[in-house]
């Protein structure tokens, strides 16, 4: 019986490009060759340029907007099953659609579902991804989800800026878990911000909860859409004594306008991963790159390793 691993061959989709080269660097291999034509009409077409046949392939595609994210990842899956892949892994280091999780009004979709219904029907096999908006998405597919947390290279650089009196804070009460798991680990208190909003990307009025009298605070979220709540939040624990504001956020959606409101805000420092490509100029925000976290999960993947001791926290 021939036990010998099938060779690991590397692509990406437009946009994620970026993300893919800094993978394979750590890897230490080259990103396969892929070609995506566009016609006249905006739709287009993916072909690989090498054999990928009985290889193991990862596409490293994230779906932020706009929804040609999406498709191309669904065709360079469609494309590689048809080229005799032995396995298809989708490496998406920021899941898109993942704010519409359930039915929380009558007659609306759930649109994590039907993506990740879309990814399998496609022909995926395991999906690597970071940070998902609500974690029960991880239950809608039935297929192997490695799911990493941002937390690994966001905690490194909290504790490299030795603040002291720090308290660990959250924009709404929805991301009181993820919150509480970094005040845990980092050993100080936390604090929860109450919102109500009149409409998406609108906040109505928001309160505090907890003492942020002369404290450094952090507040954690997942994603940074239009910037209004984490500004927000950022104002008003400032009004309240706060002596500094800091944010981390996994995924800069930033749609404007995000960068200004940003820059027109309390906030020291907003800090990112770069799951999606933020390239405005904005002397406040800070880039962490996750694709050493990456690299090291398709490297344990490939080989059958655990990948627990990826996670500081969860």
């Amino acid at each position: 019986m021939n036990t010998q691993l099938p060779p690991v061959k590397i692509f990406s989709g437009t946009r994620s490009r970026y993300m893919a080269e800094e993978i394979c660097k750590e890897l230490g291999v080259e990103l396969g060759k892929m070609n995506i034509t566009h016609f006249a009409d905006g739709e287009f077409e993916v072909s690989y340029e090498e054999s990928i046949r009985g290889c193991e392939v990862y596409l490293v595609q994230s779906t932020f907007p706009n929804s040609d994210n999406l498709m191309e990842l669904l065709l360079m899956i469609d494309a590689a099953k048809r080229a005799s892949a032995k396995s298809i892994i989708a490496v998406m280091p920021y899941f898109g659609w993942a704010r519409q999780d359930r039915k929380d009004k009558p007659r609306v979709s759930i649109a994590a579902k039907l993506v990740s219904d879309l990814l399998v029907a496609a022909g995926v096999d395991r999906v690597i991804t970071m940070d998902l908006h609500a974690d029960q998405i991880q239950g809608f597919f039935n297929i192997p989800v490695d799911h990493l947390y941002a937390s690994s290279v966001f905690i490194p650089y909290i504790q490299s800026l030795k603040l002291d009196n720090m308290v660990i804070a959250t924009p709404d009460v929805g991301g009181a878990k993820r919150a509480n798991s970094y005040a845990k680990y980092l050993e100080c208190p936390l604090v929860l911000c109450h919102k109500q909003r009149l409409k998406a990307n609108v906040v109505a009025n928001m309160t505090v909860i907890g003492d942020v009298e002369d404290k450094n605070v952090i507040l954690i979220d997942d994603m940074v859409d239009t910037a209004g709540t984490i500004t927000k939040a950022a104002d008003l624990l400032l009004s309240k004594g706060a002596r500094t504001v800091r944010a981390l956020a996994s995924h800069a959606i930033m749609s404007d306008p995000a960068t200004q409101r940003v820059l027109e805000s309390g906030l020291t420092e907003m800090i990112f991963t770069n799951s999606i490509p933020y390239l405005k100029d904005c002397p406040k925000c800070t880039i962490i790159s996750v694709a050493r976290l990456f690299a090291d999960t398709i490297s344990r993947v490939h080989s059958f390793q655990s990948i627990s001791s990826q996670y500081l926290i969860k």
